[in-house]
C-alpha cells in the first residue's frame, strides 16, 4: 500500500486496535499454528484489516529509528509484560511526522494498556486466580494485581460485575474517585466508572467506600444498596435498582426511564453517534431489551413510542419526533 499516512475514515478505531493487538501478540514469539491461522483469517477477512496491518507494520519497523530512551528500552527489553506495555505506549504516542498517522486519537488508550479489556458491545467473562468471577461490560478495562499479601483490581474505564471469592488476602478495588474495600469475604457487586464519579451497586455482602479526598470515616455499604461517590464524598444511599447488572445477562432494563437517558445507555453498546431529538427527550420507556441487537431495539422504539428512527449512516442515527 502506498502513502505514508491514513485518513481517519480509512480505518476504524476497532480495526486499528485489533491490528495493534496482533502485533503485540507476535512480539511474544512465534504464533502457534492455531493463532497463525486466526491471524491469517483476520487479515484476509476485510481490505480494512489489510490496510491497518500494513500501516502498523510500518509503525513497528520505524521504532528502531526513534531516538527516545523509551524506544531503545523497548527494543532491547525481553519479551515480557513490560515490553508489551512499552510497545503499546510507543505505538499510541507515535513519533510525530516520522510515524505519519497517530493512533493516539483513534484507539482507546485505557483499554490497550489494561490487563483485561472488552470491545464496544462486548460482555467478557474472566476467571481470576483467586476464584473470583469478573465480568466486563462494553468498552471496559481493568488491571489485576495479586500478590501474597493483597488483591487489587483497578477499574480503568467502563463497568464490571464481580463475585469475589473468600481468600485470606484482602481485596481492594480502585476507581478514579476512590477505593472499595471488599475484605476477605464473598461479595457480589456492580461497579461503574462515570465522568467524575463512580457508581457502586452491592448485590450481596458488605463493602467500605473510601473516596480519595474524603477525610472522614469510610461509608459502609450493605447488600441491596447502591451509591454514587466522588473524590470528596458520596451521595444518598438508595436501594439497588431491579435491573442493575442485567447487562451481564445481555439485557438492558428500563423502568420509566427518560428516552434521552435510555439512548445514552444504548449508545454505549454501539459504534458511532446515537442522537435524541430534544422534543422527545422526556418520553418514558420501560421494558427489557436484548443488547445483542441494538438495531432491533431502535425498531422497537418506533412501535412503543411516537418516534421515528432516522439512519443517515451505519454510525449516525437520530431518534426524532414522529410528526
Amino acid at each position: 500500500m502506498n502513502g505514508e499516512s491514513l485518513n481517519r475514515s480509512d480505518i476504524s478505531p476497532a480495526v486499528a486496535q485489533q491490528a495493534v493487538g496482533w502485533l503485540i501478540e507476535m512480539q511474544d514469539g512465534a504464533l502457534s499454528p492455531t493463532r497463525q491461522l486466526a491471524w491469517q483469517q483476520w487479515l484476509n477477512g476485510h481490505p480494512e484489516h489489510q490496510r491497518a496491518w500494513a500501516h502498523i507494520q510500518r509503525v513497528n519497523q520505524r521504532l528502531g529509528g526513534l531516538s527516545s530512551p523509551l524506544a531503545h528500552a523497548t527494543l532491547g527489553a525481553p519479551k515480557s509484560a513490560g515490553r508489551r506495555q512499552a510497545l503499546k505506549l510507543l505505538i499510541l504516542l507515535g513519533g510525530g511526522s516520522a510515524l505519519g498517522w497517530s493512533l493516539r486519537d483513534e484507539l482507546p488508550v485505557q483499554a490497550l494498556l489494561a490487563d483485561y479489556s472488552s470491545r464496544v458491545g462486548e460482555q467478557r467473562k474472566i476467571a481470576l486466580d483467586d476464584g473470583s468471577q469478573l465480568q466486563l461490560n462494553t468498552a471496559s478495562a481493568v488491571d489485576v494485581h495479586f500478590d501474597t499479601q493483597a488483591r487489587l483490581i483497578r477499574l480503568r474505564q467502563g463497568e464490571l460485575l464481580i463475585s469475589t471469592a473468600v481468600d485470606h488476602r484482602p481485596l481492594n478495588l480502585l476507581t478514579a474517585e476512590g477505593r472499595i474495600e471488599a475484605g476477605n469475604s464473598a461479595n457480589r457487586f456492580n461497579l461503574r466508572q462515570l465522568n467524575g464519579r463512580t457508581h457502586l451497586a452491592l448485590l450481596a455482602g458488605s463493602v467500605q467506600i473510601i473516596p480519595h479526598e474524603h477525610p472522614g470515616a469510610p461509608l459502609l455499604l450493605k447488600a441491596r444498596q447502591q451509591v454514587s461517590f466522588e473524590a470528596n464524598g458520596w451521595g444518598k444511599v438508595q436501594p439497588v435498582d431491579a435491573g442493575n447488572g442485567a447487562w451481564a445477562d445481555g439485557m438492558l432494563v428500563a423502568s420509566r426511564m427518560r428516552l434521552a437517558d435510555f439512548l445514552l445507555e444504548l449508545g454505549r453498546y454501539r459504534h458511532g453517534r446515537l442522537k435524541c431529538d430534544e422534543r422527545i427527550a422526556d418520553l418514558l420507556i420501560s421494558g427489557s431489551y436484548p443488547l445483542a441487537d441494538s438495531e432491533r431495539i431502535l425498531d422497537m422504539l418506533e412501535v412503543a413510542l411516537p418516534v421515528k428512527v432516522r439512519r443517515y449512516t451505519r454510525y449516525w442515527v437520530s431518534v426524532q419526533a414522529n410528526v
